[in-house]
């Protein structure tokens, strides 16, 4: 299998945040969020390191980059069900977002 072939089978997919709730048994600062990835998949729950970088305001409603078929986890408790993809450097952290307003659920090509 090349590395190409590896990229193919990961389901990238926009995700809209509609809940966000902190996840408080975790031992990291962490948010327990609902995401809206449209009809084929639905709503799933992800649990994301951003607790502090960002705010529970200013999640709700952005549209995201989610992998979408990545065996769900259990994060201390909460079974989170894809990952958010995020830039980081020493600083900062910034989620990949859509520059265009497209529906959840939406492939990455």
């Amino acid at each position: 299998m090349t590395v190409f072939d590896n990229f193919k089978e990961i389901d990238l997919r926009v995700a809209a945040i509609v809940n966000v709730e902190d996840h408080e048994l975790a031992r990291k600062p962490m948010f327990k969020l609902t995401l809206d990835l449209g009809e084929e998949l639905g709503r799933r729950t992800v649990v994301a390191g951003i607790k502090g970088p960002y705010t529970k305001e200013e999640l709700i409603g952005k549209k995201v980059i989610c992998i979408a078929n990545l065996e769900p986890k259990d994060v201390a408790g909460v079974m989170s069900q894809g990952m958010l993809l995020a830039a980081e450097d020493p600083s900062n952290i910034s989620l990949l977002t859509v520059d265009r307003d497209v529906l959840p659920g939406s492939k990455i090509r």
